[in-house]
């Protein structure tokens, strides 16, 4: 009975981690475009090194965003991938909180360009997107994933069920 209570509230966690993911992207879409664009959301990123729920998390709420704003396929599932494979070096890194913000900006870096260019048919060369794209992903999850890191550093762990301790 308390493994299905403890997966039932990492579920929970889950869901409300993918919520917040998506309603953020959705309601700061515009700043989502651009040259450089800053995924406010994705500073949910930094949640895996605290539960494993963030995992499931921030790629259901990667995968709702990318549905909800209109993604072309490709994105939608090439974008869930980089949030994936992101989250889950994230929580391997949770030991190292800082060097576990660089996943995310990594898989993204080498995942999303290749989407602007092939689903978009973005002209730039890719190296330049690789640029603004990361100049975007060390904002969002280097520099409020960061901060959000350390607001909940303290906080966090005590209410978490599937949390992670350092």
């Amino acid at each position: 009975m308390k493994d299905s209570k403890r997966n039932l509230r990492m579920m929970c966690e889950a869901a409300v981690i993918a919520a917040l993911y998506a309603a953020i992207t959705y309601a700061a879409a515009p700043l989502a475009s651009g040259v450089i664009q800053v995924r406010i959301s994705e500073a949910l990123c930094a949640l895996p090194i605290f539960t494993p729920s963030a995992i499931p998390g921030v790629t259901l709420g990667c995968l709702l965003a990318n549905l909800l704003t209109g993604s072309p396929l490709p994105d939608v599932i090439f974008g869930t991938l980089a949030t994936l494979i992101g989250a889950i070096f994230t929580a391997l890194l949770r030991r190292h909180p800082i060097p576990a913000l660089l996943p995310p900006i990594i898989s993204n870096v080498i995942i999303v360009p290749l989407v602007l260019k092939f689903a978009y048919k973005v002209p730039e060369a890719y190296l330049f997107t690789v640029c603004t794209v990361g100049a975007g992903e060390i904002i969002s999850v280097g520099i409020l994933g960061f901060i959000l890191y350390i607001a909940l550093k303290k906080r966090l762990p005590h209410v978490l069920v599937g949390n992670l301790k350092n």
